[in-house]
């Protein structure tokens, strides 16, 4: 009987690891997937399962929003109780939210080893949570795979090396498999009136900026500063705050924004790719414009995707009004983006066959 791995989601970016990763993990393991619903609602978004062929959760804890420490006190409790009945061999968690660091506490409290993809990565700023989740996660990890040579480095310097492997990135691996059905399939340019590279792309969604008046006001000042049409899919929780804020009448009004619902995953990718600029504070976004070429500017003073700034790509603005616009107007890149520092598109392969290595021989 095959070795039972539980796999635990609980945001859109680790549904789209979790898709390149699973394709490969079912022809070795059984798989049960924990989604814990710390962003979306499962009943909600059966669609973006579907378009992405992510198998269906096994449990589905539905625990929503709330406080950080509510969240994972909630996700902890409840993931608890599912491996206690699964009894998995393995638990695999992904990334730096809260469902991640809840996952891996729960499963090293119950002596289950526990695998981290993403592992390493360093902003080196810990009043984001992000940072918090991603250390504790790594240093109670038994196999952690790293996407980047520098993921690496930052483990070696905190003193972790056994158990550290440099896979590539899950996400290079997503992004090779679905640009070439996006390009089919999605009609969101036609949908939204847009022509390529005649736009700039905007997404804000990262509590730094959403919870802080001044950043948040400051950024769409930028914004409608800008005499260049802009494509903002907005997050929920921006928009609840834009409302909070008063913002949202004056960004309404502008003729230059195109206010948009969120879009799906494949919309996303053509959105990106098409994009003349793109301008966000999300680190899969960061990477996504540099795998698609398109200049990114990010919203952030640090980012943990250092590579994308290093090599010109990427620049950091913050949430100052002056900087976002000089970016828009001015920013280019200024050298080559070199995918190969993020793998060869065969991260998730890689990954199970070190399970199918390591796993088997120590359990």
């Amino acid at each position: 009987m095959p070795m039972k791995i539980a796999t635990i989601v609980g945001a859109r970016p680790q549904f789209i690891k979790m898709a390149s990763v699973s394709r490969e993990l079912r022809k070795h393991f059984n798989e049960i997937v924990i989604h814990t619903g710390q962003h979306y609602d499962y009943e909600m978004n059966k669609i973006f399962f579907e378009r992405l062929n992510i198998p269906e959760p096994d449990y589905y804890l539905g625990i929503g929003s709330g406080s950080h420490g509510y969240q994972t006190g909630e996700m902890l409790k409840r993931i608890e109780e599912v491996l206690i009945e699964e009894r998995p061999d393995l638990v695999l968690v992904y990334g730096d939210t809260n469902s991640t660091l809840a996952g891996a506490l729960a499963a090293v409290k119950l002596h289950i080893k526990v695998a981290h993809v993403e592992a390493g990565l360093r902003s080196f700023d810990k009043r984001m949570p992000e940072e918090i989740n991603r250390v504790l996660t790594d240093h109670v990890s038994d196999y952690l795979f790293a996407p980047t040579e520098t993921a690496v480095k930052n483990l070696h310097k905190e003193g972790i090396k056994d158990g550290v492997y440099l896979t590539g990135d899950v996400m290079y691996d997503a992004l090779l498999y679905n640009i070439k059905i996006a390009r089919k399939k999605s009609r969101i340019l036609n949908e939204l009136g847009l022509r390529p590279k005649e736009y700039l792309l905007a997404t804000v969604h990262r509590a730094e900026n959403t919870d802080s008046k001044e950043r948040l006001t400051n950024i769409i000042n930028a914004f409608i500063e800008i005499n260049e049409l802009i494509v903002f899919p907005v997050h929920p929780r921006t928009r609840k705050y834009m409302e909070a804020y008063g913002l949202i009448e004056k960004i309404e009004k502008s003729p230059n924004i195109l206010l948009v619902p969120p879009v799906g995953y494949l919309d996303m990718l053509v959105l990106e790719e098409n994009a003349r600029k793109i301008i966000t504070d999300s680190g899969g976004v960061q990477k996504e414009a540099y795998f698609l070429k398109v200049p990114c500017i990010t919203l952030r003073e640090k980012t943990e995707w250092v590579e994308t700034v290093k090599d010109g790509w990427n620049v950091l603005v913050g949430a100052n009004r002056e900087k976002i616009v000089k970016a828009i107007e001015e920013f280019e890149p200024s050298g080559e983006t070199y995918n190969h520092r993020f793998g060869d598109g065969n991260a998730s392969k890689r990954i199970v066959e070190i399970l199918l290595e390591r796993l088997v021989g120590e359990i």
